[in-house]
């Protein structure tokens, strides 16, 4: 059966980013790029359009929300899930390493570590990067899971997804994936990756003191809130 890879890329008023990181896709799969506008106030659903990717509205805000859209979206014959950020801080370059565990049956999960690979300079926030560590560290202490990044750029084999039963609708999206499939005995492999600063707009997350500290906090909340009831 040939491998359908479907690409989800959630996007919130990323007008000016999410033309360039679709070009980037090009004879990546682009037919295959869903982008879940994420109750954009400006012209980010057009933008995605005119390049010709499928979008779905998403108007509940949240990353984990967009993503849940995106899964709701997808074909029936897609049997390969990647998720990008849309504002071209991850590389497009890097799709065909991360996808080529999951392709010879090494991996059912791959996640881009930036931690492991180039991340041009002030790409990561001094409080970014702390956050990341005290995560994986606490990820290793609770349930030990060796994980070096959170890292949003990865991909996974549909019916292991389906297996998760994701639920977070914000920014505790990445980590519950990683615990549950941990938790689950999926094969989880990190390739390093390259992490760039050429962000256009403002980061929802690094960018605020506010954004910042929300996902700490709900970041830490579904490490405990996971081993409480597993």
């Amino acid at each position: 059966m040939p491998e359908r890879v479907a690409w989800i890329i959630p996007a919130l008023n990323e007008e000016q980013a999410i033309g360039g990181t679709l070009a980037g896709l090009n004879g990546r799969g682009l037919e295959h790029v869903i982008v879940v506008d994420n109750g954009s106030t400006d012209c980010t659903a057009e933008v995605a359009q005119r390049q010709g990717a499928r979008v779905v509205s998403e108007p509940r805000r949240g990353y984990g929300q967009a993503c849940l859209a995106g899964i709701g979206a997808l074909k029936p014959d897609v049997n390969i899930v990647g998720f990008l950020d849309a504002d071209g801080s991850d590389d497009p370059a890097d799709i065909g390493r991360l996808l080529a565990p999951l392709r010879s049956g090494e991996a059912d999960l791959v996640i881009g570590s930036r931690s492991q690979g180039q991340r041009e300079a002030g790409s990561v926030a001094p409080h970014q990067h702390f956050g990341n560590w005290l995560a994986t560290r606490l990820m290793r202490l609770f349930y030990g899971a060796k994980f070096t990044d959170l890292g949003p750029f990865r991909a996974i084999r549909r019916e292991a997804l389906e297996q998760l039963r994701m639920r977070d609708t914000n920014y505790g999206w990445t980590i519950e994936m990683q615990i549950k499939a941990h938790q689950q005995g999926l094969r989880v492999v990190e390739i390093p990756v390259r992490y760039r600063k050429r962000r256009l707009g403002t980061s929802k997350i690094s960018g605020t003191i506010r954004g910042s500290v929300a996902a700490g906090v709900k970041i830490i909340w579904t490490i405990l809130k996971l081993r409480l009831t597993s």
